[in-house]
């Protein structure tokens, strides 16, 4: 797979608001699943579902904590395309 296509898949693995704001919230660090259900909000099925995504496409890496599997970003660059991206989308356009 060269670069483009490589850069495609990552892009398409972040291509949902629900899967940047994952990427946002393991930017600080590692989270189980239940952290980031409480700070999005959203039903544990549903983040359940985009670190699959995620997981699949090598954007989040799982480590065993006892029972609990904690998140974490694979690469720190990840964080910050996705950062750039936000700051991107809101600043005034002419």
């Amino acid at each position: 797979m060269n670069e483009y296509q490589a850069a495609g898949e990552l892009l398409r693995a972040l291509a949902s608001p629900m899967r940047i704001a994952i990427v946002t919230e393991l930017a600080d660090g590692a989270k189980c699943v239940h952290d980031i259900v409480d700070a999005l909000g959203a039903p544990q099925p549903l983040i359940s579902q985009h670190l699959r995504v995620l997981r699949a496409a090598g954007v989040v890496r799982g480590d065993r904590r006892g029972r609990e599997i904690a998140y974490a970003l694979t690469d720190n660059h990840i964080a910050h395309i996705v950062a750039d991206a936000i700051h991107h989308a809101g600043e005034a356009r002419p």
